[in-house]
C-alpha cells in the first residue's frame, strides 16, 4: 500500500470524523467515501460547510485582519484617522486613539482622547460606561493629566452606573476644589439620596458660607447651583 494511498485514506478519515462529530448531513459521509469521488467530495464538503463557516468566525476575521496590516500596516491608522476627522464624536476618536496605541503613537492618542473627553462632556446622552472607559484609557496613557471637568465627568460617570460608593469618593475630592458649586451641590445630592442628610448638610452650608464671601461674579455664575444648594436646606 503506497504511502500516497494510505494519505489519502486518513485524509478521508478525517473529513468523515468531522461530519460526525459537527453533526453535519450523514450524506456526505457517502459523498466522500464512495471510490473514485473522494477527491472531489473532499472539495464540495470543505466548500459547502467549512468555507462559509470559516470566513464568519471572529478567528478568521482576525487573521484576514493580521494579514492586511501585513501588507500594509498603516491601513487601518489611515482609515480610522479619516473616521474620526469626518465624524469627529466620541466612538471614533476612541477608536483612532487605540490605533495610534498600537502603533506607539501615545502623545498622539492623548490628544485624540482629550478630544473625545470634550465630546462627552458636551455631547454625552447617558452613556456612563463610555464615559468611565474613555477616562480610566486617558489616564491609564497620561498619569499626570489633571482635568476638573475630565474628574467631575468621570464622578457622574460612577454615580449613573450605580457605583456610589466610589463617585461619593470622587465627589468628596471635588466638593473643595473644583472650581465651580456643581461638584459640592452633586456631592450633596448624592449624600442625600443615601440618606447621609447631616453631612449633605455639613457640605452645602459650607458651599453657601464661601460663596457668601465670594466675588458677585461668582455669585452670579453659579446662581443655578447655588439655588439648588439652598433647596437641599
Amino acid at each position: 500500500m503506497s504511502l500516497l494511498f494510505i494519505v489519502s485514506l486518513m485524509i478521508q478519515a478525517g473529513f468523515i470524523i468531522h461530519v460526525i462529530k459537527t453533526g453535519r448531513n450523514q450524506l456526505w459521509i457517502w459523498v466522500l467515501i464512495i471510490p473514485g469521488l473522494a477527491l472531489a467530495g473532499i472539495l464540495a464538503y470543505i466548500v459547502v460547510e467549512i468555507l462559509p463557516e470559516l470566513f464568519r468566525s471572529r478567528t478568521a476575521q482576525r487573521t484576514a485582519r493580521g494579514f492586511r496590516r501585513a501588507l500594509d500596516p498603516g491601513a487601518e491608522l489611515r482609515r480610522y484617522e479619516s473616521e474620526a476627522r469626518v465624524a469627529g464624536n466620541v466612538a471614533t476618536r476612541q477608536r483612532y486613539a487605540e490605533e495610534l496605541v498600537r502603533h506607539g503613537r501615545f502623545d498622539d492618542a492623548i490628544g485624540q482622547y482629550r478630544e473625545a473627553l470634550t465630546g462627552l462632556y458636551e455631547h454625552a446622552k447617558g452613556d456612563a460606561a463610555s464615559a468611565r472607559v474613555t477616562l480610566d484609557e486617558l489616564i491609564r496613557l497620561n498619569p499626570d493629566f489633571r482635568s476638573p471637568v475630565g474628574h467631575l465627568l468621570y464622578a457622574r460617570a460612577l454615580e449613573s452606573e450605580g457605583n456610589v460608593q466610589k463617585a461619593l469618593e470622587e465627589y468628596r475630592v471635588l466638593a473643595n476644589s473644583y472650581p465651580g458649586a456643581e461638584a459640592a451641590v452633586r456631592y450633596a445630592q448624592l449624600l442625600q439620596k443615601q440618606g447621609e442628610r447631616a453631612e449633605a448638610q455639613k457640605v452645602v452650608r459650607e458651599l453657601l458660607e464661601q460663596a457668601r464671601i465670594a466675588p458677585g461674579h461668582y455669585r452670579r455664575a453659579q446662581r443655578t447651583w447655588l439655588d439648588a444648594a439652598q433647596r437641599l436646606l
